[in-house]
């Protein structure tokens, strides 16, 4: 979860251009219909996209070589998409988490902490938060976190697995985090939800966005007790 310098290539949206923060960003392509737009780590990389804006080109790199781009996690039309991220600093320690919901052009913001807790819980927390927001129910949700510990345990049936056998994993070890892991399936059923894995740091702007929540989060005073952490 530590800060990088990115930079934002706005190929279509309100003002397109480089910009060099997310807020800024941001303004050029919420609400805006067909917006398409990418994080870089540098400049130069940004520039090159924005003179071709495709999603699924490899992105030249200034060393020459190509650089696969990263997949597009953009809003669909009629999906509600979520983005979550969390993180502990130390691990365990002061954590936090952070989601960012569309909808039709609509933007909702959410986040929070806790004063001892680990990456995995926040990764969880986030999704639960997330969810238990969610006011379009009806209409299919695509979620995307960059914990393959949370999309595997969904994706895979490792959590419903664990939960059948009383929370043991196949290793005969305690699933770890079980608290989470049964709210986060009680909030998916009867949903028609997508979990999908994106790299973390690799230039996806909504990732980075709840990326940053989370940090701010975890830096607060005065955070609460996770009560269902388990050193």
């Amino acid at each position: 979860m530590a800060p990088q310098k990115k930079y934002y290539a706005i190929a279509s949206g309100r003002k397109p251009g480089i910009y060099t923060n997310w807020p800024a960003a941001q303004a050029q392509v919420t609400g805006y219909q067909g917006a398409k737009f990418k994080g870089f780590p540098t400049r130069a990389e940004a520039e090159a996209w924005i003179k071709n804006p495709v999603y699924s080109a490899a992105t030249p790199k200034t060393t020459g070589k190509a650089r696969p781009s990263i997949a597009d996690t953009s809003p669909k039309t009629g999906e509600v998409t979520i983005y979550t991220d969390g993180g502990a600093r130390y691990n365990p320690g002061p954590g936090g988490y952070g989601v960012v919901q569309i909808y039709k052009g609509e933007r909702k913001e959410l986040s929070g902490g806790f004063k001892l807790t680990t990456n995995n819980r926040m990764e969880l927390m986030g999704c639960i938060v997330a969810l238990r927001e969610l006011e379009h129910r009806d209409k299919p949700v695509k979620l995307y976190s960059d914990s393959s510990y949370v999309v595997n345990g969904i994706v895979k049936g490792w959590a419903k697995n664990w939960q059948k056998k009383g929370w043991i994993k196949s290793d005969k070890k305690p699933a770890v985090n079980p608290d989470l892991w049964a709210e986060l399936l009680d909030l998916v059923a009867g949903l028609n939800i997508t979990f999908k894995w994106v790299k973390g740091h690799a230039g996806h702007p909504m990732n980075e966005r709840c990326d940053e929540l989370a940090v701010a989060s975890a830096r607060q005073d005065g955070l609460p007790v996770d009560t269902g952490y388990r050193p």
